[in-house]
């Protein structure tokens, strides 16, 4: 009888094996194309659970599949470039789950259960199976040029500070004109001592030592 027990135990082993392989199965969809229901054209990476398995889209057809994906919970990602996906969480029922939601009225669980979050923390979707997953928005690289605005040029401080010298060069001889000759002649001598440093100083020294 002891012969026998360890060729018992491999069949025991092979059987289970068996039973397992019989309860995976496959997680097929297909990728579409923004705002229609074609498929996207372009070979895109999709993983499950954080890249534990990895599959490549068709670029034909957009389609997918994941081979013998064993029974629990997955998560499945789309890995674009130029699009952005939902995460979908996979639920792949085992032959003992199927005989008992079968058992309990509900309905046929033959596929896997799907549900889709549009983006982390969103709230979630059931979806159905297989999968049609649509992008939700275009990822933006560069920001778009802006184009010519004069308000853009009046927000620049050098062109705010020419704009006022021309309007002093058009106004100050107008000013000038309703002064006293004595005023004017010491306004100009402090215009003339403003574009020489040097006099400048010295009107100010003296001013001091006065």
């Amino acid at each position: 009888m002891m012969m026998f027990l360890p060729v018992l135990l491999i069949v025991a082993c092979l059987f289970n094996n068996v039973n397992a392989a019989n309860s995976n199965g496959n997680i097929e969809g297909v990728l579409l194309a923004p705002n229609s229901e074609s498929p996207l054209l372009n070979s895109t990476k999709i993983s499950l659970n954080d890249g534990d398995r990895i599959t490549y889209s068709k670029a034909t057809d957009g389609s997918f599949v994941f081979y013998d994906v064993p029974p629990g919970i997955h998560l499945l990602d789309v890995h674009s470039h130029t699009f952005q996906y939902s995460q979908v969480k996979i639920q792949m029922l085992s032959e003992d789950e199927i005989v008992d939601s079968k058992d309990d009225d509900e309905g046929d669980q033959q596929s896997p259960r799907c549900i889709e979050y549009i983006y982390p923390g969103a709230p979630k979707r059931v979806v159905g199976y297989p999968l049609k997953l649509k992008p939700h928005a275009t990822y933006q690289y560069f920001e778009k040029k802006k184009g010519f605005s004069v308000l853009s040029i009046l927000s620049n401080p050098m062109a705010l500070m020419m704009v006022f010298s021309m309007g002093m060069m058009f106004l100050m001889p107008k000013l000038m004109e309703g002064m006293d000759p004595e005023e004017r002649a010491q306004m100009q001598k402090q215009m003339q001592a403003q574009q020489d440093p040097s006099k400048m100083l010295s009107n100010l020294w003296s001013d001091i030592s006065s």
